[in-house]
């Protein structure tokens, strides 16, 4: 019973970095209809940076947790300004390829930049060791990830339905056309909404530095899981992406556990039968299927 707490505790963990990454994937492909395959780079980078900010400067854990969003809020400004925004006109599959060329150039550049060994980034202090409760012993930092990510996701949710430019995005992210046919422009929403989606990926990375090896290639496999949490949840749903966000983080745990072998295929198994019950995902609108 122990174990199975202890695995529970590391899915939801890993779910918090799934949820705050799909998060943002579902809100930039909600209002731009833009399915961002440069979002596992995104995080990737978020981690690179908050390695380099202490290695180079010393910002540590907690600066990072601020600093690093709203660095990668600029960076999704201007990828959405200076790359996106032309193509969105056209096919989506000519955003897909761009942010896919995207990704191929930032992994090429960490890696000529630092190295394919990793970079280090310590547990920060007073987040390191176990915490006992009963007979089970928790790691202090998954604790605090999972709590962490939780209160992002509520706030974010209630900032996205208590305020007018939430109820706005929100709109605009899951009725776009309605929400123009109301006389709201949501043009002008573009750009700081991408920019909003891909500081949640960067912020996810760098909560996921002290745990995970902080390599180029990090966001390779981040991001294949990232597309399966959203079709589980349902494509520009924003409540789908939080859920299956730490649903998937649960059966990858459990999978790693208990059968480790088939740990990945286990994800796919899943979103295989969600889309075959529910085309639409779990919280998805029918017309998105």
């Amino acid at each position: 019973m122990s174990e199975f707490i202890q695995y529970t505790l590391q899915g939801l963990a890993a779910g918090g970095f799934y949820a705050l990454s799909a998060l943002g994937l579902a809100v930039i492909f909600g209002v731009l209809g833009v399915v961002n395959f440069s979002h596992g780079a995104c995080y990737m980078l978020g981690a690179v940076i908050s390695a380099v900010l202490l290695a180079e400067l010393h910002v540590g854990f907690w600066v990072a947790l601020l600093v690093v969003p709203i660095l990668m809020f600029g960076f999704g400004v201007l990828m959405e300004r200076l790359l996106v925004r032309w193509l969105l006109a056209l096919d989506p599959l000519y955003n897909f390829l761009l942010t896919f060329g995207l990704t191929l150039i930032l992994v090429e550049a960490v890696k000529q930049r630092y190295g394919v060994s990793g970079l280090p980034y310590e547990v920060p202090a007073g987040l390191g060791g176990q915490v006992g409760i009963g007979s089970v012993n928790l790691s202090v930092y998954a604790i605090f990830a999972c709590l962490f990510s939780v209160v992002v996701c509520v706030g974010v949710g209630l900032a996205l339905t208590r305020t007018r430019i939430g109820m706005i995005v929100r709109a605009a992210t899951e009725a776009p056309e309605r929400t123009r046919a109301l006389g709201i422009d949501v043009g002008r929403w573009v750009t700081p909404v991408f920019g909003f989606g891909i500081a949640l990926a960067g912020l996810a990375g760098v909560l996921a530095a002290p745990t995970r090896a902080i390599t180029a290639e990090m966001g390779s496999n981040f991001i294949i899981i990232l597309f399966a949490v959203v079709v589980i949840g349902g494509l520009g749903s924003i409540l789908g992406a939080v859920v299956a966000g730490f649903l998937v983080g649960l059966v990858e745990a459990y999978g790693i556990a208990y059968a480790p072998t088939y740990a990945q295929i286990v994800i796919f198994v899943l979103m295989a039968l969600v889309v075959l019950v529910r085309p639409s995902g779990l919280f998805g609108r029918e017309e998105v299927a």
